[in-house]
């Protein structure tokens, strides 16, 4: 809902917001494309991980493998403010044990429903963490890190906090590489990994998939023996990996009936993953 427009002699500029749920304002219009809007993502911060291959955003209540699950794998899911308020309690009954919650956008939106999913993940036992959808033609990964950190995206070592995690992917508001060469993404991804792993000694998670990173960083290799790789592929198997990564620790592998997630490991390997 816009504001009204105000003229008068004392008052030479315009003021026009945009109401975006609890985000704070940004002094960069972020208009959705045409296909990010066939996938639900009508205004600024409504960027969820996987946009463009999700199905659905509806609210659920219990999940589904949409696949056979190998030995040695935990379930999860990740959520954002297309989900509201959670039932996490059926959430666990459905066998989930760990969730992510998307936390910040850019340096402009918060995710007003993220207490209710973060802490509730938490309260009914769940191990979780925090995402960030970055937009690096904003601000630079430093900024968008602070932010993040600011805003839930921080770490403990008390067992059930996994570290924050950068979602990097096309771009819903405009050009898929947000008008950054592959260098300059880099360089991006790196200022927010390291400004990340300076305030909380961890190194952040990296969400994106095959063509995106192979498009927009010229398919680097800078990050593979640092950062835990969560790769989408919605498929029987995560596939061929980005970047040289010699395995993904996450695989975000379907988005029905919500987005489903698999840890590549045991619970013993997600908790250390969690106390770092």
């Amino acid at each position: 809902m816009k504001s009204a427009l105000f003229t008068g002699a004392a008052v030479t500029l315009g003021l026009l917001m945009a109401s975006v749920g609890s985000a704070q304002a940004s002094s960069t219009p972020h208009q959705p494309t045409t296909q990010a809007r066939q996938h639900g993502i009508d205004r600024a911060g409504d960027a969820y991980m996987g946009w463009t291959q999700n199905t659905t955003t509806a609210t659920t209540t219990a999940a589904t493998p949409a696949v056979m699950a190998p030995a040695a794998t935990v379930e999860g899911i990740d959520v954002s403010s297309h989900q509201g308020n959670v039932d996490w309690a059926a959430q666990w009954n459905a066998g989930k044990r760990f969730a992510y919650t998307k936390a910040t956008e850019g340096n402009y939106y918060t995710n007003p429903y993220f207490a209710q999913q973060y802490n509730g993940s938490y309260n009914v036992g769940m191990i979780r963490g925090a995402y960030h959808f970055a937009t690096p033609n904003d601000s630079s990964g430093a900024n968008q890190a602070t932010y993040f950190l600011a805003h839930g995206g921080g770490w403990s070592k008390d067992g059930k906090t996994l570290p924050g995690a950068l979602d990097i992917e096309y771009n819903p508001y405009g050009a898929t590489c947000y008008g950054l060469s592959a260098s300059a993404m880099v360089s991006w991804i790196r200022d927010f990994a390291n400004t990340y792993k300076a305030k909380t000694g961890r190194d952040v998670p990296i969400y994106t998939n095959l063509d995106w990173w192979s498009r927009c960083t010229g398919n680097s290799t800078a990050f593979n023996s640092t950062n835990p790789l969560w790769v989408a592929k919605y498929a029987s198997s995560p596939g061929t990996l980005p970047g040289g990564w010699p395995f993904h620790t996450i695989w975000q592998y379907s988005s029905t009936p919500i987005d489903q997630d698999r840890f590549n490991g045991d619970m013993s390997r997600l908790q250390a993953l969690a106390n770092g």
